[in-house]
């Protein structure tokens, strides 16, 4: 194994680093409550597979799911039978996965790089933004990350050394990855090892990699049996629902109102990559120096590739540019040594945290002026009477204690970021998406755990809050209810006559109809 770096890492700062990924992803994990729509679809689709008891397909609110494959379902139920149907319990495997990405960074860095950018490059991954909101979200995408991390990494250890092991398990990751999100687990493997192999003039050896017999067939038997299973079952729902509307129409046009400019994710990239945003730009300056040297061109590869394509998609949701990110944390850790000017790279960690002791009061004034509708009004109404003193004590610590670093500290730029990275995480974790998710989805739970303890189920009117069924553990169809029976409902969608409001918090309402 050839490294870049042969100098050993203090043993202290190693076994901090490592504690990083389980602070970032674990640390009160379970404190928000799931937030809509995406983590309350994928939790309710898993609780459904119970109350069903048919874990082969997935159903919503009593209708077919089809937007991903059966991967994280079957994950996110291995944390139900742990857990029972708790946040903590559906977010469990993208925590795990993160966590385990953030290790295989680490570990991919060590042997190309050496110690040094390894331990750099974990500190990096597991304090950034996009990784700290993917990796604890009830979704799939953590995990996919993770599969699209473990393919091109073995990729490229099959490039360089010719190794027939790398390159099967990279046939097994993307197997992984199909079941996980679909094609896209394979398309972004094949193309920037296509792309690079072109660069390379290798194009020869893409071709052989990419026909592996047995590779293809180590693929194909972990794909074929659920994909061929739910064909059989659903048919042309299945083909319509996910292969034409989720991946064929997600990217050719805009699904549930995702769209964006082409330079969408130049924009998006260096938000979800804070603190890390000064260090991206000063790494980018040296591309034209890394071409020279094959894994750091595989690497930027990687990183355009995934922003191009996505930019070209129709439908653009900012995670997807964190499919490219881990290339990108690679190369700002083996860069981070050059950086230059210390404040231009500390002023947006400052500008982040001094931003949050602020959230209650904008929250709370935009509920008084004509921004974005009653619903959202309503919920923002309530900032300034959820917040506690320890919301404001944690922030305003948090922004001093970085001040505090990166005014006196006499350590290197990336190191004081680093600190700032360390404050990011514990305010997220601990005060800011607690406080966030009581503010954004309160109301839905308390809503949903109302009803639940009424031993009623309930129906759902123009509102999109799959979360409510988890709390209510009942299916909510979207109809309306029969009389005597329940609804839950925005508050400026609550129909004008023959009902009567037996819950109301924030925005939602739950309502009763009448008897004729």
């Amino acid at each position: 194994m050839t490294t870049e770096h042969g100098r050993n890492v203090p043993r202290a700062l190693s076994a901090l680093a490592f504690l990083l990924p389980l602070v970032s992803f674990f640390l009160c994990l379970g404190s928000a409550p799931l937030f809509d729509v995406d983590e309350g679809a994928f939790s309710e689709a898993t609780r459904e597979m119970f109350a069903r008891g048919d874990f082969l397909s997935t159903y919503m609110d009593g209708e077919h799911r089809f937007d991903k494959p059966i991967l994280v379902y079957w994950l996110q139920a291995i944390g139900y039978l742990m857990f029972g149907p708790t946040e903590w319990a559906f977010r469990l495997p993208s925590a795990v996965a993160a966590a385990i990405w953030s290790y295989a960074t680490w570990q991919f860095a060590r042997e190309r790089f050496g110690p040094q950018v390894a331990t750099a490059a974990l500190v990096i991954a597991s304090t950034a933004l996009g990784p700290f909101i993917i990796g604890r979200a009830a979704t799939a995408d953590a995990l996919l990350n993770l599969l699209l991390a473990l393919t091109l990494f073995d990729a490229w250890r099959h490039l360089e050394t010719g190794k027939r092991a790398p390159l099967l398990r990279s046939y097994l990751w993307m197997g992984l990855g199909v079941l996980t999100k679909g094609p896209i687990a394979i398309i972004v493997p094949a193309a920037v090892t296509l792309l690079y192999c072109l660069s390379r003039g290798q194009w020869r050896r893409w071709l052989k990699s990419v026909f592996n017999p047995v590779g293809w067939v180590l693929l194909l038997v972990l794909v074929v049996p659920w994909y061929a299973y739910t064909l059989g079952v659903h048919g042309q729902l299945f083909i319509d629902g996910f292969f034409l509307k989720h991946n064929v129409k997600r990217f050719t046009g805009t699904l549930e109102g995702h769209a964006g400019s082409m330079f969408y994710y130049v924009l998006i990239v260096p938000v979800l990559l804070l603190p890390w945003s000064g260090p991206l730009f000063a790494a980018m300056r040296r591309v034209f120096s890394d071409r020279d040297t094959g894994v750091r061109r595989f690497l930027w590869i990687w990183a355009a590739f995934v922003v191009i394509f996505f930019s070209l998609s129709g439908t653009k949701l900012p995670h997807y540019a964190l499919y490219g990110a881990t290339p990108l944390f690679l190369l700002i850790a083996a860069h981070r040594d050059e950086l230059k000017r210390g404040w231009p790279h500390l002023v947006p960690a400052g500008l982040f945290l001094a931003m949050l002791p602020l959230i209650p009061s904008v929250l709370g004034y935009l509920s008084t002026t004509d921004a974005g509708d009653a619903y959202q009004r309503a919920q923002f109404a309530r900032a300034l009477d959820v917040v506690s003193p320890t919301y404001y004590l944690v922030t305003l610590l948090g922004l001093a204690l970085w001040i505090a670093f990166a005014v006196f500290s006499v350590q290197k730029i990336w190191v004081r970021l680093a600190g700032a990275a360390l404050v990011q995480i514990v305010v997220l974790s601990t005060v800011v998406t607690p406080y966030l998710g009581e503010v954004a989805q309160g109301p839905v739970k308390a809503a949903g755990l109302f009803v639940n303890a009424l031993g009623e189920s309930a129906t759902r009117i123009r509102f999109d809050t799959p979360s409510f069924s988890v709390y209510a553990q009942h299916e909510t169809p979207r109809r309306e209810p029969e009389p005597g029976h329940l609804a839950v409902t925005r508050i400026d969608r609550v129909p004008p006559a023959g009902y009567e409001t037996v819950f109301e918090d924030g925005g939602v309402v739950v309502i009763r109809r009448l008897e004729p």
